[in-house]
């Protein structure tokens, strides 16, 4: 779903746009100099969404130079075709905003979603997520989807304190981070249930999940006491 703005040249508009761009890229805010990879831009699109939201421009170099777009009509027709591969449908907004007579700027508004998480679907019909992490959207692991939508329709989130999850807290107290990985190699767990038990541990705000490009961190959220049952 989009809504879609044309704006005449307005000095103030510009000035808006510069004040913005001044900001650098980082957890709400990506740069674009054209719309060469659009799928790669729909990645960016979705981890806002996926996130807490952000803006997204096309005709705006790396370096922050705002040379703009000539021909931004058909920037926006191959974007529109790359977002039809997203389900659910992204919202978001788009406008264009001329810098000068002959071009223009695009400026994509894509709000937090409520129907997290968005998938981008490639030919093979294989699925994709993405999150915002800083100034990068990286792939969503099993685990961060898994919280993602079930945080969507949470509730109260009951687990067993057991050997396995004093274990895990004694280490985080000495180290601060863990893996999925470091985590099943610690308790002698398979992966699937390892998995389980830090996602239900991230749901009941006990764990919280740190994105990351190599593999998901789990760090403590809240402190010792803990009760059996959350």
């Amino acid at each position: 779903m989009k809504t879609h703005e044309h704006h005449p040249y307005n000095p103030h508009q510009f000035h808006h746009l510069k004040q913005l761009v001044a900001r650098g890229e980082g957890a709400s805010l990506e740069f674009k100099r054209k719309a060469t990879f659009p799928e790669k831009i729909v990645r960016e699109m979705i981890a806002f969404a996926n996130t807490r939201g952000g803006i997204l421009l096309i005709g705006i170099g790396d370096d922050g130079s705002i040379p703009g777009l000539k021909h931004p009509e058909d920037e926006l027709h191959v974007m529109e075709l790359a977002l039809k591969k997203v389900k659910p449908s992204l919202i978001h907004h788009v406008s264009l905003i001329p810098i000068n007579n002959s071009r223009s700027v695009i400026q994509y508004e894509v709000p937090e979603s409520k129907r997290k998480p968005h998938y981008l679907f490639n030919g093979n019909r294989v699925k994709e997520s993405f999150v915002r992490v800083d100034d990068k959207s990286i792939k969503a692991s099993r685990e961060l989807r898994e919280i993602v939508k079930r945080k969507q329709r949470m509730k109260d989130i009951r687990f067993h304190y057991g050997e396995h999850e004093k274990v895990l807290m004694e280490y985080l107290d000495k180290k601060q981070v863990i893996t999925l990985k470091e985590f099943s190699n610690l308790c002698g767990l398979n992966r699937l249930y390892a998995s389980r038990k830090l996602i239900l541990l991230v749901l009941a705000n006990v764990l919280k999940i740190i994105p990351h490009e190599k593999g998901d961190l789990y760090a403590v959220k809240v402190r010792y006491p803990l009760s059996v049952n959350r």
